[in-house]
């Protein structure tokens, strides 16, 4: 059965331990606490609702009690401030958006949007948002060209409203995969992507894990880049699994940062890096593995999932030099076709994606575990409002 987890975010006055790196079910040999927030909260975990892996339905049952607290909390202390921030979502991901306003106890703003006949795309504000600090809430996932022009659309109705700032909150960034020249005559579609938020009116631009960081000098105004590991970490915690068997894998050679950065959180796991050969887009060939995995259990790590095929051929190397189990652990969950044949196919122990982009019914396996970074991005919004920094959210 695939299920949901929403890892919550601790009190503000840890500002620098605000997620929880204690085990979230029996205590276990996993990982050494040291390394993990000393001061954290432990959240609860929800159970999965009908067998599927989010809960689109938002209510106090279902809901974390720690969640339901932090939201009175914001409710009663930021009275003052809710004035003057104002939250909309865009149709790509209306759920996470109602996750995101019901830990910051607001209420999504009002909006209309609409397709023309011909699928030009109209959006009017429903209410003023005049002086205001607006917060726009649309990944540019798949169908990306819809979700972007919408995003572009929803920015111009804040800018002629006369909102004060406009801050264009991009969980996926469509169009980040192009970010350089590789062949000669290619276009580099993420600078133009930035290039039109820009101009369109965005005072500021807050996006989950960039497939690259140089994606942030694309943009001429300010970029928040929040990186979603905590949450994956925080759900870890929670395995049964001794840190001396334990192995971060990246599935190719453009991820040993990102990977690198991960094992460390994990008690300074040892690394393993698969180099591949590609043939083209969306084609890989795995070629060798640099590292030592038999009979550990590998956590491989990766900003997204599309067609599961680096991923996935990646897992039966690691299962033919020895593996144990193979967890793929991902941000941005592309799944496009034949990605969940791929990983429904018995490679994997668990496939743990987060919600930055919705996953269709039709996408669901039992291996598929979705973590809400509602809490994440509703924390980095506040802050951003307040003026406070963003950085200590992952110190």
């Amino acid at each position: 059965m695939a299920t949901l987890v929403s890892p919550a975010l601790t009190s503000s006055s840890s500002a620098s331990s605000l997620f929880s790196r204690r085990s979230l079910a029996a205590p276990s040999t996993f990982i050494p606490r040291r390394d993990f927030a000393p001061n954290a909260v432990k959240c609860e975990l929800t159970e999965p609702v009908n067998g599927k892996p989010r809960v689109p339905i938002l209510n106090d049952q279902i809901f974390p009690t720690f969640l339901q607290k932090k939201r009175l909390d914001n409710l009663v202390n930021r009275k003052d401030s809710n004035t003057r921030l104002k939250l909309f979502s865009g149709i790509a991901n209306t759920t996470l958006s109602q996750e995101i306003a019901w830990y910051m106890g607001l209420e999504l703003g009002k909006i209309h949007t609409k397709r023309f006949a011909d699928g030009e795309i109209y959006v009017q504000l429903q209410e003023s948002v005049r002086g205001c600090d607006v917060y726009l809430i649309q990944p540019t996932s798949p169908p990306a060209n819809e979700n972007l022009m919408e995003l572009l659309v929803m920015i111009d109705a804040c800018r002629r409203a006369s909102a004060k700032n406009i801050t264009a909150v991009i969980p996926y960034f469509g169009y980040a995969r192009a970010d350089r020249k590789t062949q000669g005559r290619e276009s580099i579609a993420a600078k133009l992507v930035a290039n039109l938020i820009t101009e369109s009116g965005a005072d500021r631009v807050l996006a989950c894990d960039l497939h690259s960081g140089q994606s942030m000098g694309y943009f001429d105004i300010p970029v928040d880049h929040i990186y979603c590991q905590p949450v994956i970490l925080d759900y870890l915690a929670s395995k049964k699994i001794c840190s001396s068997d334990l192995v971060v894998v990246s599935p190719d050679v453009g991820g040993v940062v990102r990977a690198r950065a991960f094992a460390k959180k994990l008690s300074d796991a040892p690394l393993a890096i698969i180099d591949k050969r590609r043939q083209g887009h969306n084609v890989a060939e795995v070629m060798n593995l640099i590292g030592d995995v038999k009979g550990k259990v590998a956590v491989m790590v990766d900003d997204m999932i599309d067609t599961a095929g680096t991923i996935a051929k990646g897992a039966a190397l690691l299962h033919e030099e020895g593996a144990r189990e193979v967890y793929a652990c991902c941000t941005h969950a592309v799944f496009s076709p034949p990605a969940i044949e791929r990983l429904s196919g018995g490679l994997f122990q668990e496939v743990i994606v987060t919600n930055t982009i919705p996953v269709m019914e039709k996408n669901y396996f039992p291996q598929l575990t979705v973590l809400s970074v509602a809490n994440l991005l509703g924390e980095t919004i506040w802050r951003v409002h307040d003026d406070s920094s963003v950085s200590s959210i992952f110190q």
